[in-house]
């Protein structure tokens, strides 16, 4: 009885480890054709926190912004373990974090001639309207206000 739930266990492990592979693999590719009409090199997205730092800088006038929201998220993970108060602190500075990578995300939508409709698919549905975003007729525009 227990080697069945066993087997069961490792069969969905197996089923999760493959969808988010092929989850990565479509991020990467997609990513790489966004950078290449962006004027960026390709492989910048095979490096995870790399093509996140290039994603902004091709999609937002305020260069340090990715620092910021790379802060928060650092912010958010280590105060948001500890007891107390200071992980109230924490949840905030994830919640800046998310809002930060909405507008990212709506920056990246706009830096390609699109709206905030497509920038809604963006964050629900990543790699398919990356993959339009890339393969598509979408033309480079540069950072928008």
């Amino acid at each position: 009885m227990e080697d069945s739930y066993a087997a069961v266990l490792l069969a969905m492990l197996g089923t999760y480890l493959v969808i988010v592979l092929l989850w990565y693999v479509l991020q990467v590719i997609a990513y790489w054709k966004i950078f290449t009409k962006a004027g960026q090199p390709g492989w910048k997205s095979i490096i995870p926190i790399y093509n996140q730092y290039t994603q902004f800088r091709i999609s937002w006038k305020i260069p340090y912004m990715y620092w910021v929201w790379l802060a928060c998220m650092v912010a958010g993970v280590i105060l948001g373990s500890i007891n107390g108060w200071i992980a109230y602190v924490g949840g905030a500075a994830s919640l800046a974090a998310t809002i930060i990578g909405v507008i990212a995300t709506v920056k990246l939508s706009k830096a390609y001639g699109h709206g905030v409709s497509f920038a809604i698919g963006l964050i629900f549905l990543g790699p398919i309207f990356m993959m339009i975003l890339g393969f598509g007729s979408s033309q480079y525009l540069g950072p928008q206000d």
